[in-house]
């Protein structure tokens, strides 16, 4: 559908246009694997509509991806937040928000690239408080903190001991999702569920009380 095909949005459905866009935006985006090689042509074209009517919604290019980043991340501090729901303790919630995020990240391996493993220069607005992906590790800061006052974890500096285990997940999954390969093919990999639960043991027992 061209831009001249596509039908004016009935009063009051405009949202469904920008639904369109995010979709597009982000079909794109995990196509061309970064935000400098999609267009604002390409994202108009594909949904069929113009630019001026991309902007009734979006300030710009950027703000259009800050919006399709900020799904995937809202669902992925969802997929986080459920896994802890059904946490024993504060070291059992740890685990489990750990085993969430690889998981996550291996069911959405896209997504997980596009959020994870994009350089930092190719997004071009600044990250908040309120972004999703700053509360998804606000929300583990919280957590760390909780085994720490429990008792369970010796530490003084909940944020780095937060940030450490996000890098323990982070490099698990990113080992999992290009997994090395060797002459005859690719190396042997511990199960999944094997090999995350030894990562977070091992940085979590580093913490406990001697």
């Amino acid at each position: 559908m061209t831009p001249a095909e596509r039908a004016r949005a009935p009063r009051g459905q405009g949202d469904r246009l920008r639904e369109e866009l995010l979709d597009a935006a982000e079909q794109l985006l995990v196509e061309r694997g970064s935000v400098d090689a999609v267009s604002v042509r390409q994202i108009v074209e594909h949904v069929g509509c113009t630019p001026p009517a991309m902007y009734l919604h979006f300030e710009d290019k950027d703000g259009l991806f800050r919006e399709v980043c900020g799904r995937r991340f809202e669902e992925f501090g969802a997929a986080l937040e459920e896994a802890a729901a059904d946490a024993t303790d504060p070291l059992d919630e740890l685990q489990r928000r750990g085993m969430a995020y690889v998981r996550y990240g291996l069911e959405h391996p896209e997504a997980y690239r596009v959020l994870f493993l994009a350089r930092s220069d190719e997004r071009n607005w600044e990250m908040t408080e309120d972004d999703p992906g700053m509360r998804a590790l606000s929300a583990l800061v919280a957590a760390v903190q909780r085994a720490i006052d429990a008792g369970a974890l010796v530490a003084d500096d909940a944020p780095t001991v937060a940030v450490a285990l996000w890098a323990a997940v982070h490099g698990t999954t990113a080992l999992l999702l290009n997994q090395p390969s060797g002459e005859d093919g690719p190396l042997v990999m511990p199960g999944v569920e094997a090999l995350t639960d030894r990562v977070l043991q091992m940085c979590i027992d580093g913490l406990r009380p001697r």
